[in-house]
């Protein structure tokens, strides 16, 4: 039996694991600034020596705005001070240039940031490291935090603020964004040491440890020669082999995962059709989703994995073990003949009754992948009719007096405006006028100007969310935790069929596959000319 597996640890826990990916079809987030020609080189991230004829060259691809590039330039910009003029740092930025305008995936802040980190090389190269360390502190505001970071790290104010508002900036980032797509960086970070793809933990001593191993002459370096042996970290992989494919995907993203967060990580694999493997289940509490990741007390040898991974962990009825929480969605309880009595499972994917002719969309509302799933479910509204019954539904985490979500207090306010709109407007899907209208500027503040002249009424949207609405949310995050989505857009064709995809075309072609007969199948409608546009927050 096929399922979908989404897998996710908490995201503070796995932030290593993860990357900002550029959507090559920019969405509202992704604004521009307008594109120059080609200028040369930006100058190595790193301060102005000469480096050794053996040094190694570090080449990052990165977001300013994007939390795990932040995390990885805070991981290797102390590495690279320590090891001096034996590597070679050099920083780019991922984005596009889209018919002479130069887009990036946070938007229009993004593109400053990107700017103001290239200007401060090209200006005072021996800086800029500092000037880095001190916009990440506050990356969110890297448009604007670049005057007192240049400040306080001695680069000339007015030389900066004529390259980042001027031709050199724009030409500086124009060729930046060319030689990441010539390398093919669309994730941030994407990192390469001594020319190798480097995919593992994000840490200073690791970057140093994987840079010592790429250097020609590491046994003359005092760093490298006194680099500590890493510690072993036990983990156990349960999974279920009638799971099939799905599962072994999930058991080599959970190593991969893993391997960026833990310096030696020890596998030993596990399965629960074996009598072995279901004495383990038992002995941990008899529940929970495969595949799993179990790891013992050897956690706490590597200190900086700890510290990675501890908001992911949880106890088990086992002292000496912890799972790592996953969004695995294989129960071998409620999998095998007969589990859909069981009270835990009725409510899961699996045992879900089949909904023929309906589409349900899981979304974060300030998710620019999921503003782009809702914007393509107009056409495909329109395309299907009465053939469609649709419905929206939001992910996040929670009770009725705690909510939260991926994107912040804003995010779960307009969540609730959303879901009471969805509530006092269901007729004709009258909500979408209102939710179509906030995605054009989805992180704005001003909800009330959707209502209004639309139909939609600001005092019965302020009313629910006064009242009711928290509770609505509430009850919507269960939904979307008892289905295990966590990922914005999740599609689900028919109550069971779980799908991901941004465009029009991609839901229509998924939903005619389980409601196959119906005139709007017939159609073609808008999409990627190729293989569908992908992307998502969460997992």
């Amino acid at each position: 039996m096929k399922t979908s597996l989404r897998m996710l640890a908490a995201a503070a826990a796995l932030l290593a694991a993860m990357g900002c990916k550029e959507d090559k079809k920019a969405g509202p987030a992704a604004q521009a600034a307008p594109a120059a020609q080609t200028a040369k080189a930006a100058a190595p991230a790193q301060p102005a020596v000469a480096p050794s004829a053996t040094a190694v060259t570090v080449d990052m691809f990165v977001m300013s705005q994007c939390p795990y590039g932040v995390q990885a330039l805070n991981g290797m910009i102390p590495a690279v001070k320590q090891l001096g003029n034996e590597v070679v740092l050099n920083v780019d930025y991922i984005g596009s240039n889209n018919g002479g305008t130069l887009t990036s995936m946070h938007g229009p802040k993004e593109v400053t940031g990107d700017i103001a980190q290239l200007c401060a090389g090209a200006i005072a190269p021996g800086a800029l490291l500092d000037f880095i360390s001190c916009q990440n502190k506050d990356y969110a505001r890297v448009a604007d935090n670049w005057v007192t970071c240049a400040s306080s790290t001695g680069i000339d104010a007015q030389a900066m603020k004529d390259c980042v508002n001027g031709e050199q900036g724009k030409k500086l980032l124009t060729d930046s964004f060319a030689r990441a797509s010539k390398k093919g960086a669309r994730g941030s970070p994407t990192i390469y040491i001594g020319g190798q793809s480097y995919r593992g933990k994000r840490s200073p001593d690791a970057f140093i440890r994987s840079i010592c191993k790429a250097h020609k002459n590491a046994a003359a370096i005092p760093v490298c020669a006194a680099l500590p042996e890493p510690k072993p970290v036990n983990f156990t992989l349960l999974t279920d082999k009638a799971c099939g494919a799905d599962c072994e995907r999930g058991m080599m993203q959970a190593q991969h995962i893993l391997k960026n967060n833990v310096e030696k990580p020890v596998f030993t694999e596990m399965d629960y059709s074996t009598p072995e493997g279901k004495a383990l289940y038992e002995k941990i509490g008899g529940e929970g989703m495969l595949p799993m990741v179990l790891v013992d007390k050897t956690i706490n040898d590597d200190r900086d994995a700890l510290d990675n991974l501890r908001r992911g962990l949880a106890p088990t009825k086992d002292a000496e073990l912890k799972v790592l929480r996953l969004r695995s969605s294989w129960d071998p309880i409620c999998m095998a003949e007969g589990g859909c009595a069981v009270e835990r499972c009725k409510e899961t994917m699996f045992c879900r009754p089949e909904t023929p002719q309906t589409i349900e969309l899981f979304v974060m509302s300030q998710c620019p992948f999921g503003v782009k799933a809702l914007n393509a479910m107009e056409e495909v509204i329109k395309n299907f009719g009465s053939d469609l019954k649709f419905s929206v539904h939001y992910i996040g985490g929670g009770d009725a007096d705690h909510l939260s979500s991926m994107h912040g207090k804003g995010e779960v306010d307009e969540d609730i405006r959303e879901l009471c709109a969805i509530k006092h407007y269901a007729e004709n899907y009258k909500f979408m006028d209102y939710i179509l209208c906030r995605n054009k500027n989805y992180r704005s503040n001003d909800w009330e100007s959707c209502t209004g002249a639309n139909g939609i009424d600001k005092s019965v949207i302020q009313a629910c969310f006064d009242g009711e609405g928290r509770q609505l949310l509430a009850e919507d995050f269960k939904l979307a935790n008892k289905l295990n989505i966590g990922g914005s857009p999740t599609w689900v064709a028919n109550g069971k069929h779980q799908f991901s995809g941004l465009d029009a075309e991609t839901a229509r072609a998924n939903f005619c596959k389980h409601n196959s007969g119906l005139a709007g199948c017939a159609n073609k409608l808008s999409g990627d000319s190729g293989a569908p546009v992908q992307g998502g927050c969460g997992n």
